[in-house]
């Protein structure tokens, strides 16, 4: 079993990698023997014409969880400072949100002057006569 975390979301990266960054990498998404990882690169790709025809162009320009259904996402802090770390000179940004099973487990994950932090919020009640 296991306890299941939805994580939505995704880490902007600045500027894209290139396929030469991408390819080999150990988040190459076509490479099959890849470690399994709680993040995975989200590859855009375009068709250009050429004299010598056409030509396909892969990027990543961002950092997302890598299952859309929940996922028991243990190591996900870990996962995206290894990413960050695999891609120096590029600049990560944006925000995992993860909701667990249980109501009041609530987080983020995001990403500060390069570091992957894990932010929990307080969740705080109004008293009785409306005060916070």
């Amino acid at each position: 079993m296991g306890y299941y975390t939805r994580v939505a979301g995704e880490i902007a990266i600045t500027p894209p990698l290139t396929w030469r960054e991408i390819g080999g990498s150990d988040y190459d998404p076509y490479r099959p023997d890849k470690p399994d990882s709680d993040v995975k690169l989200r590859t855009e790709t375009d068709t250009i014409t050429t004299d010598e025809g056409r030509l396909e162009r892969e990027w990543a320009p961002a950092l997302v969880p890598a299952w859309d259904d929940s996922f028991k996402a243990y190591a996900l802090l870990e996962h995206v400072q290894a990413a960050i770390n695999a891609f120096p000179g590029h600049t990560f940004t944006g925000r995992f949100d993860c909701e667990g099973e249980d109501a009041d487990d609530l987080g983020r994950v995001v990403v500060r002057d390069g570091r992957a932090v894990k932010v929990v919020p307080r969740i705080v009640w109004p008293d009785e006569d409306g005060a916070p």
